[in-house]
């Protein structure tokens, strides 16, 4: 007869799992020392799955029916070891009855108990005064009894569960009885305390969870926070396995001062099908004045391939209102968010070409200018390698139709063929590009205003020649007694488009590119079709680069600007008519410098020398003075953006607090209106076998023009600022390490995000 292994598979898989979308986001940096036992199957066993093999000094048989054994019994199978005082065996009623300080293990658990009574032709088993150590794990408890059915189905009565050590664990869990069932591997739970230090938190009389890798359904860990907005907030998610590809997870979300809102997460994989569904929904918002109308978010967002050749791609969001994401916030977007996504497209892969058919549309939040809708935007683009070095000859088409609910704006359909040669020469020591080509657009316009310089018609025909090279340059250089490589890479380019009056083509797609040092290379100002930037002009770049003899990057610079060779260039964003004589560019620059392990610093600056002003500018240092300690100073300007000129400083640091503590702080300031944008101070503990996590944080809030918004008006006023605490407590050791760092967490949760050094591991 053997021994069942449901006991040491249940115990291995009971706390060792987590639902398939639990993510923790908390990093414990220490683990528990987990007892170990020495291997009691020491000398090797032959047996079958359906035999046993004991050991004893003494043994007592009766007609071959009846069996006691006593003095150091070992009873060995395949997978499991019992040692007892006294062992008895009754093998015509398939009976085995153990009494005294018996250990049970397999290589998943150690178990102790006083008597254990195993019945083949019941198949159940009872073990008495039970204790048990997970192996590889942290995890142990006890029990007063546990018991295994014939149906796998495991009962522990009284029992407990801990991944601490002592007398009196930092936390434990203790339930009357949990009951779980083998082959659904689910967990029930019946009058669940949860202790911390000996003293109950919190009481649940019934509750489920999975119990072994496999998705099940359940409840994940609440979120516990407040803000002045919305008044003390509980989130507390189930999770729903559906099918093998199939889940959702419900989160009640209440909140004091607007009520409770669900929010739903739908995800599917078929094949190569894969998307999901959030929905987000508040019945009535308690907290607005002038409107009882439901307010909620739906995204629905699918990646799937056809074949090899097709893909498909959705990104479609719909809104209540224009305030929602600055009264609610939403893990979809971010609440200074001006606009939604909503995007469907069709892409073919061909082996020489390509094809897409695309409905592109975004839905804008408050007082900003409104977008339009491509319906549709169809591209189709060909690659033919010619017979000489790498050239290719490349064609491009397209066909857009624009339209606007707007109906004081102008409609537009708009055809573009380009086609042109390129030849692509690259050598270790030097690299020259050219290219050759003809841009031909076409517009048909309607609706267009009264005194509108627009046409119902225009044809614009451009040629393009664009020639960029560059060489290559290294040498070695010895400083204090090191020696490092330090190289040179000269960039020249030449870009020819004639001039072009676009006064006469309306603004569909188009907006103004980034001016950075890449951007000097590119063979465009802006972005989409509708205008074409004239350009008789070479930018000219330099960079150079020091590495150390372990090949890292220490230092590189880049420098460089535009020069104009025509008498007149149009410097006017939009309005190409009207030129403006300017001779160069901003002087555009990259500063990075990694001055040792510890220290690194940035900055990419675009100052124009003409009016001797810095057009744009980002600049930012990072310190880690020791291991999870960082401090971080950036700053940010950017002269005109809509008219207003912008300039924050921020300062973000974590620093830690003894062994089990880190402080984490970050203040952002605008310097211009001389106010605090944001302000975040965070604390979290760690032990080996449980954490918590406690943040206050204040930041200002997006500002939408109420008078666009649907849903309220200027009676609801808001607040100029928003500010709350956040509370977090997770025991560690139970399930997989943690998804992610709490203290990345902590320094993403703000405005502007944190952007992580290359060479700084936190």
């Amino acid at each position: 007869m053997s021994f069942p292994k449901t006991i040491t598979l249940l115990f291995l898989s009971l706390f060792s799992a987590k639902h398939a979308t639990a993510n923790d986001n908390f990093t414990a940096y220490q683990e528990c020392p987990i007892p170990s036992y020495a291997k009691l199957a020491t000398q090797d066993i032959t047996s079958t799955d359906n035999s046993i093999t004991i050991t004893s000094k003494y043994a007592e048989i009766e007609k071959n029916q009846y069996a006691k054994f006593t003095g150091g019994v070992t009873l060995f199978t395949p997978s499991e070891t019992i040692i007892a005082d006294e062992l008895e065996l009754n093998r015509q009623d398939l009976l085995v009855n153990a009494q005294g300080n018996i250990h049970f293990q397999n290589n998943g658990i150690d178990v102790f108990a006083s008597q254990l009574n195993a019945s083949k032709a019941l198949g159940s088993t009872t073990l008495s005064d039970t204790s048990y150590q997970l192996i590889s794990n942290a995890g142990h408890g006890s029990a007063k009894s546990i018991s295994v059915n014939q149906f796998g189905v495991l009962s522990l009565i009284d029992s407990s569960f801990t991944t601490c050590f002592g007398e009196t664990p930092d936390w434990n869990i203790q339930a009357s009885e949990l009951r779980i069932n083998a082959a659904e591997k689910q967990l029930e739970a019946y009058h669940a305390r949860f202790k911390v230090f000996d003293v109950p938190v919190f009481y649940i009389p019934y509750f489920t969870m999975p119990i072994g890798t496999e998705r099940h359904s359940g409840v994940l860990f609440p979120s516990i926070k407040s803000s002045s907005k919305s008044g003390f907030e509980m989130e507390i998610p189930y999770y729903l396995n559906i099918a093998e590809n199939m889940d959702a997870t419900f989160t009640p979300r209440f909140m004091s001062e607007r009520g409770t809102q669900l929010n739903t997460e739908f995800r599917y994989l078929f094949g190569q099908q894969s998307g999901k569904l959030d929905i987000e929904y508040l019945n009535r918002d308690h907290d607005l004045t002038q409107n009882n109308d439901a307010r909620y978010l739906a995204r629905i967002q699918h990646v799937g391939t056809f074949s090899d050749r097709f893909r498909a791609y959705v990104d479609y969001t719909t809104i209540s209102d224009d305030n929602y994401l600055v009264d609610l916030n939403s893990d979809q977007y971010n609440s200074n968010d001006a606009y939604l996504y909503q995007i469907g497209e069709l892409s073919y892969f061909g082996d020489t070409w390509s094809a897409k058919v695309q409905l592109q549309d975004f839905e804008i939040l408050g007082n900003y200018t409104p977008s339009y809708q491509t319906e549709p935007h169809i591209e189709l683009s060909k690659t033919h390698r010619l017979p000489f070095g790498n050239a290719m000859f490349n064609m491009y088409s397209e066909m857009t139709r624009f339209t606007t609910d707007e109906i004081n704006l102008p409609t537009a359909e708009r055809y573009h063929f380009e086609a042109g040669f390129t030849l692509p020469i690259s050598r270790p020591a030097w690299f020259i590009n050219s290219e050759l080509k003809l841009l031909q657009t076409t517009y048909r316009q309607d609706n267009i205003p009264v005194g509108s310089l627009l046409k119902e018609k225009v044809n614009r025909t451009l040629p393009k020649v664009r020639i960029h090279g560059g060489m290559n340059f290294d040498k070695l250089i010895t400083f204090k007694d090191k020696t490092y490589t330090q190289t040179l890479t000269p960039q020249l380019q030449y870009l020819y488009i004639p001039n072009k009056d676009q006064t006469s083509i309306g603004l569909y797609d188009t907006t103004t590119l980034q001016d950075d040092f890449n951007g000097l290379f590119r063979d465009k100002r802006f972005s989409g079709l509708d205008r074409i930037a004239q350009a008789n002009q070479y930018s000219v770049g330099v960079t150079t680069r020091i590495l150390d003899p372990r090949n890292q990057e220490r230092l590189r610079v880049s420098l460089g600007r535009i020069m104009y060779l025509n008498s007149k260039n149009d410097n006017d964003d939009f309005n190409l008519s009207q030129n403006i004589s300017v001779p160069e560019s901003a002087l555009a620059t990259e500063i990075y410098l990694r001055i040792n392990d510890v220290w690194q610093f940035t900055s990419d600056i675009q100052y124009n020398t003409e009016t001797s002003t810095t057009n744009k500018s980002q600049s930012k240092i990072d310190y880690q003075f020791s291991k999870n300690q960082t401090i971080q100073l950036n700053h940010r300007y950017t002269r005109n953006v809509s008219g207003n000129r912008l300039e924050t400083l921020s300062l973000l640091s974590n620093v830690n607090l003894g062994s089990n503590w880190q402080l984490v702080g970050r203040v952002t300031q605008d310097i211009q209106d001389k106010r605090s944008l944001e302000s975040y101070l965070g604390m979290q503990y760690t032990s080996c076998c449980w954490g918590i996590q406690f943040s206050f944080h204040r930041n200002i809030n997006t500002t939408i023009d109420e008078e666009q918004s649907n849903l309220v008006n200027n009676n609801d006023n808001r607040d100029a600022f928003d500010s709350g605490f956040k509370f977090k407590f997770v025991y560690n050791g139970v399930g997989d390490k943690q998804a992610s760092d709490g203290i990345s967490d902590m320094f993403n949760s703000s405005i502007f995000g944190y952007k992580r050094p290359y060479f700084l591991n936190n």
